[in-house]
């Protein structure tokens, strides 16, 4: 199972029906866990029940597929035989390819037919607007005006949040974040704000960041966080001069967190570093 798949699934069950009365127009009051019993065992990505008893089916979808109809028709009739009652089924593709799949499946005596909707066409603002965390980082898979200025926003709500469950969203946000090739523009302004340990951390992200994966490096975690540093100087202020690069040089990593810290509120290399009397 795609990584993607599973924490958009938690977000998803979480979230406000804001994000589902878009996909449904209608309210779900509880999720099932459903396996269907067939000899070929398949699990519906998302099966909810609402306030009048009718059964909506979601599936997430990344890729175009060309069988995605028939798919849909299978999960209709096994659900049908299991609760005795058709659902009202929706795919959401969330891929960056254009979307392409067919949403009807037609014979000579039969048709089926379930709702497709790529994810861009929803409305980012009204996810943004949302008290609830998980409805905000669904907005980046969405239609949004400023992809640059929803990221800050959703980074300082995630900012604001106790320190367990800002690791969980900000984990969640780079999660989904790599369907839109965002998590490079992520990771700069996360390390904008006080959430810069959180990254430094964790145990997936904090490595890649700090040994410099992307470019090919295989630095130690002290050489890493210089790096890490030296980038985010140069983004601030400019060419980083020689005065600067032999402070950085000789400071502990506890010291780096503490630099990284008073960036925020530094207008000079000189504020960042006064000159020792």
């Amino acid at each position: 199972m795609h990584g993607y798949d599973v924490a958009l699934k938690v977000l998803l069950q979480a979230s406000t029906n804001s994000l589902l009365r878009q996909l449904t127009g209608l309210s779900v009051e509880r999720w099932l866990n459903v396996e269907m019993p067939q000899v070929l065992s398949s699990r519906v990505d998302l099966l909810g029940v609402t306030s009048d008893d009718a059964l909506v089916h979601i599936e997430l979808q990344s890729t175009n597929d060309s069988d995605m109809a028939l798919r849909m028709a299978e999960y209709s009739l096994r659900i049908y035989r299991q609760f005795k009652k058709f659902p009202k089924q929706i795919v959401l593709y969330v891929g960056e390819p254009k979307l392409r799949m067919n949403s009807r499946l037609t014979g000579p005596d039969s048709a089926f037919q379930y709702t497709l909707i790529d994810a861009r066409d929803l409305d980012g603002a009204q996810l943004l607007a949302s008290e609830r965390i998980e409805d905000n980082l669904i907005a980046i898979l969405t239609k949004l005006e400023d992809q640059t200025v929803a990221i800050r926003s959703i980074l300082e709500r995630i900012a604001g949040l106790e320190k367990p469950a800002r690791r969980d969203a900000l984990a969640q946000f780079l999660i989904i974040s790599g369907m839109r090739t965002l998590e490079e523009i992520i990771k700069e302004e996360a390390l904008k704000m006080p959430i810069l340990n959180d990254i430094m951390d964790h145990k997936v992200l904090g490595p890649a960041i700090l040994q410099g994966r992307r470019e090919g490096r295989q630095e130690g975690l002290q050489e890493g966080r210089h790096a890490m540093l030296r980038r985010i100087l140069e983004k601030r202020f400019g060419q980083i001069p020689e005065w600067v690069e032999k402070r950085l040089t000789g400071l502990p990593a506890a010291d780096l967190d503490e630099v990284g810290v008073r960036i925020l509120d530094a207008s000079t290399f000189e504020d960042l570093f006064p000159q020792k009397q």
